[in-house]
């Protein structure tokens, strides 16, 4: 069984695999979809973007689909950048780009008013383009400077408070166990793994 990842960034890809290694599908890339439509995320939410890649995605290649997207709520913000995270600071923003954008508007700004959180909704589509959507959440707080060296995005600059290290100070392994996509692929494998039982009693 077949499942593209509706997404052109290698370090989400890359998550993904690592994720989903143990079930019996065959992980395609958008690398082999040249002709596959650049999906415009034009939606007020994370839900509705990784909705919109999926369904699109599925219907282009006839294969079940796996799209996410996610978002960064900061609290001394008003809640951005929120679902425009990944061009917060525009839009051929790099992550560091973004990193300096965030702690730029933050400076002067107390730890106990840095709170934050991640959001991950992860969207399976299936051929006909009908979707199950799940989430994943990560509380934190956002560090006065970058540390670590592994990641991507805003992993440097995000604490775990319980750990007291960055996203970007664990290991890819310890930071599925608990991050927002790792929350919210757990919950599709579930989804997947009920798709691969129908598909072998077909």
């Amino acid at each position: 069984m077949d499942l593209v990842l509706a997404t052109g960034n290698r370090d989400k890809q890359r998550e993904m695999k690592v994720f989903l290694r143990d079930l019996a599908l065959t992980i395609r890339t958008l690398d082999e979809f040249p002709a596959a439509p650049a999906v415009i995320e034009d939606g007020e939410t994370c839900r509705s973007n990784a909705v919109k890649k999926a369904r699109e995605i599925a219907r282009f290649t006839g294969m079940l689909t796996l799209a996410d997207d996610t978002g960064l709520e900061v609290d001394a913000l008003g809640g951005r950048p929120g679902v425009y995270a990944a061009r917060y600071a525009g839009p051929h923003a790099t992550y560091e780009d973004n990193c300096r954008k965030l702690l730029d508007e933050l400076t002067g700004v107390p730890v106990d008013q840095r709170g934050a959180r991640f959001l991950t909704v992860v969207a399976i589509a299936d051929s006909d383009a009908a979707v199950e959507f799940v989430e994943g959440t990560l509380q934190g707080r956002i560090a006065d400077h970058g540390s670590g060296l592994h990641g991507f995005g805003y992993d440097p600059v995000f604490v775990v408070p319980e750990l007291g290290k960055t996203l970007a100070e664990l290991t890819l392994d310890q930071k599925n166990q608990i991050s927002h996509r790792g929350q919210a692929l757990a919950k599709a494998k579930v989804v997947l793994k009920r798709k691969l039982r129908r598909n072998i009693g077909a």
